[in-house]
């Protein structure tokens, strides 16, 4: 698992570790009886499992320590009858995260009878999708580089163990995604900045090494704009109500530069914490009269930024 990716893991794991037994239990326990038949995880509308919901359900079953074993086994065999199927570059990373998660947390390991080129093969699909702009599209059709798929491709990468190209010409092109008043759009035709490509291009610059001080203050910033009211972060100032996806990508960020305190933590933690079912699982926001593994996982991860953050200033 690439550096990036392992240190979240951790980190998360480390923070849900903190939470009280009964939480913990009951999260895994929503999350083991979500899992179907087939070793997959589906969306909340979706009949069948998919490698998007699975890699979310897998995602929050290893922070809670429960990825091994028979669930594990059989999330497995799901994922070896992906391989070789048409996918989007969504679903790519969702293969090699899921992957890559079975790998280190149950020693299994899907890609064992693969063509050893493989990774060379999945780094030359992934080089067609480079734009001009330095960005990566959404599709080889795409016309424009996505500040969030730059973020999935350079993921995918490290997934495989391959040098992401020119990564100059990747700062190049988050640079042209900033916009006034801090923050980055996710295309060039966006008219505002978001929480989430904020989340995305921030994480791609630290990959790089390439976060210039000026943008870590501009960053922390427009994050700490997002928070509404209610406690948690929306995902841009057009939108009034916040959620646990923008709530997490926006914490993470903040925790990464260090800034974790520079919003209302207690009211953040109230946000959570009203979207948690007693049951098990997560609300993805206040009008959601639903749930799925997706936002309980955003809803563990938020979980882990507050007890980590609690624990820093303990000195623990």
């Amino acid at each position: 698992m690439s550096i990036y990716l392992q240190d979240l893991t951790v980190r998360l794991a480390t923070g849900v570790s903190r939470l009280p037994a009964e939480i913990r239990e009951s999260h895994l326990d929503y999350l083991l009886s979500a899992q179907s038949d087939d070793g997959g995880f589906r969306g909340r509308m979706g009949d069948e499992s998919d490698l998007y919901y699975t890699a979310f359900g897998l995602r929050g079953l290893s922070v809670l320590g429960g990825l091994y074993g028979e669930p594990a086994e059989r999330a497995a065999r799901f994922l070896g009858n992906q391989l070789g199927s048409d996918q989007t570059i969504v679903d790519f990373f969702s293969l090699f995260y899921a992957a890559s998660l079975l790998q280190i947390s149950a020693g299994i390991d899907i890609f064992a009878d693969s063509d050893p080129g493989w990774r060379r093969q999945v780094a030359e699909f992934l080089g067609r999708l480079k734009r001009e702009d330095g960005g990566y599209a959404k599709a080889p059709e795409g016309h424009a580089g996505s500040t969030y798929h730059t973020f999935l491709v350079m993921l995918v990468l490290q997934l495989i163990d391959q040098e992401v190209p020119d990564p100059s010409s990747i700062v190049a092109f988050l640079q042209s995604q900033q916009a006034e008043g801090g923050g980055w759009r996710e295309i060039r035709a966006s008219k505002r900045a978001g929480t989430n490509p904020t989340a995305a291009a921030f994480a791609c610059l630290r990959m790089i090494d390439s976060v210039p001080h000026d943008t870590q203050e501009e960053t922390i910033d427009f994050l700490c704009e997002m928070q509404t009211d209610e406690g948690g972060l929306r995902a841009n100032t057009r939108i009034p109500i916040a959620d646990l996806l923008s709530s997490f990508t926006g914490g993470l960020t903040l925790q990464d530069i260090g800034a974790f305190d520079e919003i209302e933590v207690d009211s953040f933690q109230q946000f959570v914490n009203s979207l948690q079912l007693s049951g098990g699982g997560f609300q993805a926001a206040v009008w959601d009269d639903a749930h799925d593994v997706e936002y309980t996982f955003y809803g563990l991860g938020c979980l882990a930024l507050i007890e980590n953050h609690r624990a820093n200033r303990r000195g623990e």
